[in-house]
């Protein structure tokens, strides 16, 4: 019954219509009980979401008509955390640059307690060497000296972060890009020295695109510093369940997973093909399972979980967001 609604609902957007006139704030869909029983059903501890929240894509399945991606960036967060299954979300706009204390309070103040954010940290502190590429400007290609700089990250990610968010309102993320980062015990050592010389309070994750550095000297850096791999569905990476017996997450405070992409998919691709993102175009059963079962056992240890899930997985992160939750109540 719940998928034939859905498919009901999204014969209305087999195409993107234009936005409307602005108007003040943004206003919520109104969701189908079986999407609210589900809400209701799903523990408290997991927290599932979109990457970002900001795509007019979502009219009728998060909000209640069509917004301007500008309107919805800055004010639909408060409709997109209304929905009974969005209990978490990413902010990716701190990776490209810092982001002030007040700014992200904003966002706290429109989420229930219990919603989750999961925050990319400045990529100036995960880059080794600038990308040759256009916007890192006179930087580009040229070393980098505030990689793995705990006193950068401290003041201009952690401490507006925490000020901001508060340090429990989910994580920070340390995504290193694939780059060269030296051996794996070379660098898990480094990473150790890094997160253990960061304030105490946060939850602090690491994500990984170099499959080889996930090894057991990296899962034991974390353990001692009291952070978390992050788990991501990538098709540079083995199964997340693989990634979580090599780093050894079940010694994180948190399991944390980001699902980006689809087997073989890459980014700009699946960009290409799933806009405007209001449709399953590629539906991805094992990875959905995957996730799942991450998912039903941190809840059995009684660890938070919070996962993200980008458009780019299947076509559209919210009703990935309906089939994963169906699967980890189903046990499947």
């Amino acid at each position: 019954m719940a998928r034939r609604k859905e498919k009901d609902q999204l014969a209305l957007f087999a195409f993107e219509p234009e936005p409307e006139p602005e108007t003040k704030g943004v206003g919520a869909a109104r969701q189908p009980e079986e999407v609210e029983a589900l809400g209701r059903e799903l523990p408290a501890g997991i927290h599932l979401g979109g990457s970002t929240w900001s795509f007019p894509g979502w009219a009728g399945l998060v909000y209640d008509r069509v917004y301007p991606q500008s309107k919805l960036a800055r004010e639909g967060l408060a409709a997109y955390a209304r929905h009974p299954l969005l209990r978490g979300v990413g902010i990716d706009r701190t990776h490209y640059m810092p982001v002030e204390a007040w700014e992200l309070a904003q966002y706290r103040e429109v989420v229930p307690e219990s919603f989750r954010f999961l925050v990319k940290a400045h990529d100036a502190c995960t880059l080794a060497r600038f990308p040759d590429h256009a916007r890192y400007g006179v930087q580009r290609g040229q070393e980098n000296t505030l990689f793995l700089d705990p006193k950068y990250a401290a003041d201009q990610v952690v401490a507006p972060f925490v000020e901001g968010l508060g340090a429990g309102a989910g994580a920070l993320l340390f995504q290193f890009a694939p780059q060269s980062l030296g051996t794996p015990g070379g660098f898990a050592e480094r990473l150790h020295a890094f997160l253990t010389a960061l304030p105490r309070g946060p939850v602090y994750a690491v994500e990984l695109r170099n499959r080889e550095l996930i090894t057991a000297d990296y899962g034991d850096a974390l353990a001692a510093a009291g952070a978390c791999h992050c788990h991501n569905v990538h098709s540079r990476m083995p199964d997340v369940r693989v990634q979580a017996r090599l780093a050894g997450s079940s010694r994180g405070p948190m399991t944390i997973v980001r699902w980006l992409l689809g087997p073989g998919m890459k980014y700009e691709e699946a960009g290409r093909l799933y806009a405007p993102f209001n449709r399953l175009a590629a539906p991805d059963p094992a990875g959905r399972r995957a996730v799942a079962d991450l998912a039903r056992e941190a809840q059995g240890a009684g660890r938070p979980f919070l996962c993200t899930i980008n458009n780019n997985a299947e076509g559209c992160a919210p009703l990935s967001v309906i089939e994963l939750a169906q699967t980890i109540l189903s046990g499947e």
